[in-house]
């Protein structure tokens, strides 16, 4: 529909693509005609345990809910602090990670200005940066989905943006970037965001959070969408660099953190060793899936650090698997893009799940 007043809309708004979401889960049932209790929904990445019960059982109860939550998030923000053993005033809440990458994204971007990306990766850094009028420098991944630092470099000298994002794990392929990397990153004249939404089920020392103190051109991102179970609340954190802090909370929407939000989030870390059994239950299934996926002669897995696996289709169409699965009632995500357009990324799921899935592509001729 064209209005005599959609002159007035940012011009640059026109023109720049729309964020394919995935589709709900009730919105599926419609389309397939089968009850969403009969649906394996493998294409978001999020946790097939779902929230802690205590959680569940809590926030059926919360008073107040008519009255607006603390707009500093004290409570989220001290359980963090003390979780992470990190400085109070160094963290930043946000309606999930994504508020705070475009929150980010407003704090320094004047229009005209450019950020590195590094594709395939998160499609949010790249849609942000174009919805506040920025400039995307793309530089595409090696063929291991590794970064290409060199070129990154070349284009931070000649170019120089702002910001670059980095996703560690990344998605879609669940690779981390060495430490080496990161560190090579963080000498160059450019603010680096690392975001951390998978980093639970890598290994031991994957993270940089702790960096932040030190390092005046690092941000870390996390959010309770994967590890928590949470992604239905939309509730993540920043840890930035002191400098930072009073210019973030002077543009943060007030109440960006809903009350059940940051009730479900604060009761998660106060049981976070449930979560991290259930971690570990969702990285040995990784391990078992990426074995089950191997086995078959047209599917070739990459090795992944993250709660899914993406595996590239070998002779015959990716987009015709991803159908045929989603006839039998499973979902997992394709990507209709230039080098993803052969894959599928599968998020990991129970142990039935994922046996059905690897029976599935099995059967698949």
């Amino acid at each position: 529909m064209v209005s005599k007043y959609s002159a007035f809309v940012r011009q640059h708004i026109h023109t720049m693509p729309k964020y394919q979401p995935v589709v709900p889960l009730e919105i599926l049932s419609g389309q397939l005609n089968r009850s969403a209790d009969t649906i394996l929904k493998l294409d978001a990445n999020e946790n097939p345990y779902g929230p802690l019960d205590v959680v569940q059982k809590e926030i059926k109860n919360l008073p107040y809910i008519h009255i607006y939550p603390d707009p500093s998030s004290n409570k989220l923000c001290r359980a963090l602090s003390k979780y992470h053993e990190l400085p109070l005033s160094n963290i930043v809440p946000g309606a999930g990670a994504d508020e705070l990458i475009d929150l980010t994204m407003r704090l320094f971007l004047e229009p005209g200005d450019a950020i590195v990306n590094c594709p395939p990766t998160f499609g949010m850094y790249s849609f942000d940066a174009l919805l506040n009028g920025a400039t995307v420098l793309s530089v595409g991944r090696n063929k291991d989905f590794s970064l290409d630092i060199a070129k990154i470099e070349d284009v931070i000298k000649n170019e120089k943006p702002k910001l670059i994002f980095i996703s560690s794990p990344n998605n879609p392929d669940g690779s981390v970037p060495p430490l080496t990397t990161i560190k090579r990153l963080l000498d160059l004249p450019i603010i680096v965001v690392i975001d951390e939404a998978y980093v639970d089920f890598a290994p031991s020392g994957t993270s940089v959070i702790e960096e932040v103190l030190t390092r005046e051109n690092l941000i870390v991102l996390r959010t309770f969408s994967k590890w928590a179970g949470l992604a239905g609340l939309r509730v993540g954190y920043g840890v930035f660099p002191d400098w930072m802090i009073p210019f973030l909370w002077k543009i943060k929407q007030p109440y960006n953190v809903s009350v059940t939000a940051s009730a479900a989030a604060v009761i998660s870390l106060q049981h976070a060793d449930a979560l991290r059994s259930r971690v570990k239950m969702i990285v040995r299934e990784r391990e078992r899936l990426y074995a089950g996926l191997s086995k078959i002669k047209w599917v070739e897995p990459y090795p992944s650090h993250a709660n899914f696996i993406l595996f590239r289709v070998l002779f015959r169409p990716a987009i015709d698997v991803r159908n045929l699965l989603l006839e039998s009632g499973i979902i997992v995500r394709h990507f209709d893009k230039p080098g993803l357009d052969d894959h599928i990324r599968v998020t990991v799921g129970k142990p039935e799940e994922n046996e059905a899935l690897l029976d599935r592509l099995v059967d698949v001729r």
